[in-house]
């Protein structure tokens, strides 16, 4: 459908809507200046993007990453019916419809690059070397040019060269998502029909959601809580991982150890996080931050995501 109206930003429409307000005869006038190259803005959130808290699953954070996915020139079906709509084939479209296929691509390069990588493997590979500044080395806004939060980038807009060499990923298996699944509630029929094989849930050691070996920190924080993290190397053979902690207003961050090495490739290491509170957080507020673990070549970042119970 094609309406009479123009789309503005946040920003641009509070500058109109105060223009409006400051005369009794507002006039306006469309220019089109064509495709602009380079928005120093860019990325940015759209208003449209979707953002969490994941509801189904609060112990995952959601989203895990954000990618482009505004007016983006694709290929486009020519109608079957007798429409009225132009018949070309390409059109400039926005959504997730364009956002997926752009990290569906990435993924697939990953996976030609790297063929014995798994799904979470190449997941986390994403997730830990995603970009958190814009073209201008400033934190990526939202609509309304402020900096958006975690629930809104997740780890941050997605850099596919940093992505094939990530230095450590976060790996999950297929049966590692039992516990994880049995500990969300669902039946032992349920489970049964998404791994194609019978499962008793009351047989298997179930797990809280924070303890599926996730890129990512999405903790509801009362007492202390201490989550478990399992790293494999797939960078140089022999290296060294120190971790720094920006940790979430309001929350203390304990990681043991400090460091992590590793003497060849596909080594894993685990590590502990406790996240303890350390001032009164209000009941359903959110705070973020981010645990890093740095070599002299690569950084691997987690975002956190906190909500005060």
């Amino acid at each position: 459908m094609f309406f009479p109206a123009a789309h503005v930003s946040h920003a641009a429409g509070l500058k109109i809507k105060a223009y409006i307000n400051s005369t009794a005869t507002p006039t306006a006038t469309i220019l089109f200046k064509g495709t602009v190259i380079g928005d120093s803005t860019s990325p940015a959130v759209t208003s449209f993007s979707s953002r969490g808290p994941n509801l189904a699953s609060p112990g995952i954070l959601k989203p895990d990453i954000i990618g482009p996915g505004v007016s983006i020139l694709a290929a486009w079906p020519f109608p079957l019916d007798n429409s009225t709509k132009s018949a070309s084939t390409f059109n400039i479209i926005s959504g997730t419809s364009m956002s997926c296929p752009h990290l569906s691509g990435i993924a697939a390069l990953l996976k030609s690059s790297h063929p014995y990588w798994s799904p979470a493997a190449i997941k986390s590979a994403i997730m830990t070397s995603a970009d958190l500044l814009n073209l201008q080395g400033k934190l990526i806004p939202d609509e309304t040019l402020q900096p958006a939060d975690i629930l809104a980038t997740g780890a941050g807009h997605v850099n596919p060269s940093k992505a094939t060499d990530p230095g450590l990923v976060y790996d999950i298996q297929p049966d590692d998502y039992i516990p994880y699944l049995c500990g969300l509630g669902y039946k032992d029929s349920e489970v049964s029909i998404l791994v194609h094989r019978p499962i008793t849930c009351s047989k298997v050691s179930s797990i809280p959601e924070g303890e599926l070996n996730y890129p990512s920190f999405s903790v509801k924080l009362g007492p202390s809580q201490t989550f478990t993290r399992t790293v494999t190397n797939v960078g140089a053979p022999y290296s060294s991982y120190s971790v720094k902690v920006n940790a979430p207003q309001g929350v203390s961050v304990t990681v043991k150890p400090s460091t992590l090495y590793f003497t060849k490739v596909n080594q894993k290491a685990s590590y502990s996080v406790t996240f303890s509170p350390t001032s009164g957080g209000k009941a359903g507020a959110f705070t973020q931050g981010f645990i890093t673990w740095a070599s002299t070549k690569h950084v691997v970042r987690s975002p956190v995501s906190v909500k005060f119970q």
